[in-house]
């Protein structure tokens, strides 16, 4: 394509349609503060969900609504620790069983754990 045939034409920086006949949404303004003072307001649908929260257009903090309800809690689910999962395989009666046979494994001497193998070639 020659660059004749496009000269004088910004493409792609100007719309060439208008506003013309267009009926937009019902709005609201709706306002925000940021904890470093700024405040600024957001055009959103009468229909629309509000955000509590959004980002503060000066300075990019957490802005919450004005005049309005906080950011829902969001409930943390409590650690899971070993015990836990352990407590969810096995009773405690269970668990005691098999304390009481590896103790009398141990106190039969059946398993030598006090000689590590690469002890004995020193000895050796």
């Amino acid at each position: 394509m020659s660059e004749r045939a496009l000269r004088g034409t910004r493409l792609v920086v100007t719309s060439y349609e208008t506003d013309r006949g267009i009926d937009l949404a019902p709005r609201q303004a709706v306002e925000y503060a940021c904890e470093n003072g700024h405040r600024f307001e957001m055009p959103f649908s009468v229909e629309a969900d509000i955000p509590p929260e959004w980002e503060c257009k000066a300075c990019g903090a957490q802005a919450l609504l004005v005049d309005g309800d906080g950011p829902e809690e969001k409930k943390g689910k409590p650690a899971r620790t070993h015990w836990d999962m352990l407590m969810e395989r096995r009773t405690r009666e269970e668990l005691e069983e098999v304390l009481a046979e590896r103790l009398a494994v141990l106190r039969s001497g059946a398993m030598n754990i006090a000689v590590h193998p690469r002890d004995s070639r020193k000895s050796a």
